[in-house]
């Protein structure tokens, strides 16, 4: 499958500040008209977080996919609890604001899911006790997820019709299972780190579940394993290349294959003034020094993104971040020479 982005588009992850959809949609389409995504609110409360807003996706799957807060996190409930009726509001919400302000689009369009092996991190079982304990909840979580992730798809295509639809699938607890480095609810032992086959069969559930959408994984820890990431089916990888621990070789090889690198290059925190050009294209610069694919024709895998934190910035720094982003694009495309 072909991608559908321009040579160093540029988008955004997923959350943004404030409580308002439609201030967050309006902000979306006027910085990101190339390539727009369903905007996150966590601000909002306990359902519109990551976690609480893939739960409201799940429950139109199943009722047995409910979700209720716990003080430590998420604990799997029967029926509709009141945190997961607001959830399936908000949602609605956000993709409402969302097809508002951008009537008629025909570019490509995404929306952000938490990935099985992060729900199965943060989710707890009605015994207390993590998913991530129980491989036959593991297994039900993730063929309900591609369930419900389909469902979701289905439903942004009726809104966009004109639209290509990009899926991307968030896994920051991915490299916290794989290690064995979650501990139980009782703090005394922690659970066996997850076998990589395990874990790409999961993921790679969720990533075929819409044929016709280009899938992802986003993954923004320390070390993000991308040939897993890859191998699962991921026709791109999302990674904050400013904390500077990524595996070059891997990274590498699945740019040499075409699969997409999406690239966290601009720091929403640390944006207090206009972002230069060469230090917003930095990061994607250098990397593709040193692997010797500085060629433009390289750049049409690459996305310019922020980098996580969008939710805890200010709108200026939000909107800073994005123009960052466009402008680095057009330095990375040649259309201009960065200052």
């Amino acid at each position: 499958m072909s991608l559908p982005w321009q040579a160093a588009d540029a988008t955004g992850i997923g959350s943004l500040p404030g409580e308002r959809s439609r201030e967050a949609a309006r902000a979306v389409v006027d910085a990101l008209p190339d390539f727009l995504h369903v905007p996150e609110l966590p601000a909002r409360g306990p359902g519109a977080d990551l976690i609480g807003r893939t739960a409201a996706l799940l429950h139109a799957v199943g009722a047995d996919f409910g979700l209720e807060t716990t003080p430590d996190g998420w604990r799997i409930t029967a029926g509709v609890s009141r945190i997961m009726r607001r959830a399936i509001s908000w949602c609605g919400e956000d993709l409402d604001a969302l097809e508002e302000f951008a009537q008629g689009y025909a570019g490509p369009i995404k929306t952000q899911v938490a990935g099985p092996w992060t729900l199965a991190a943060s989710v707890e079982l009605a015994s207390g006790e993590r998913m991530l304990r129980d491989p036959g909840a593991c297994r039900d979580l993730a063929g309900a997820l591609a369930e419900a992730t389909r469902l979701h798809l289905v439903d942004l295509q009726r809104r966009f019709p004109d639209a290509m639809t990009v899926l991307q699938v968030d896994e920051p607890g991915l490299v916290a299972v794989l290690e064995g480095s979650i501990g139980s609810a009782s703090g005394l032992s922690r659970f066996e780190p997850v076998d990589v086959q395990v874990a790409q069969q999961a993921l790679s559930q969720v990533l075929s579940a819409a044929p016709g959408t280009v899938s992802g994984v986003h993954c923004c820890a320390q070390h993000p394993p991308i040939r897993l990431m890859v191998e699962s089916g991921a026709a791109f990888v999302s990674i904050d290349l400013t904390l500077g621990r990524v595996d070059e070789d891997a990274l590498g090889e699945a740019w040499e294959q075409g699969v997409g690198i999406w690239a966290g290059a601009v720091d929403p925190l640390a944006v207090t003034s206009r972002v230069s050009d060469a230090v917003a294209s930095a990061p994607v610069r250098e990397l593709a020094h040193h692997l010797g694919f500085e060629a433009l024709e390289h750049m049409a895998s690459i996305v310019i993104t922020p980098t996580c934190g969008c939710a805890g910035a200010s709108w200026a720094q939000v909107r800073g971040a994005y123009d960052a982003c466009v402008r680095a694009g057009r330095v990375l495309r040649h259309e201009e020479r960065y200052a």
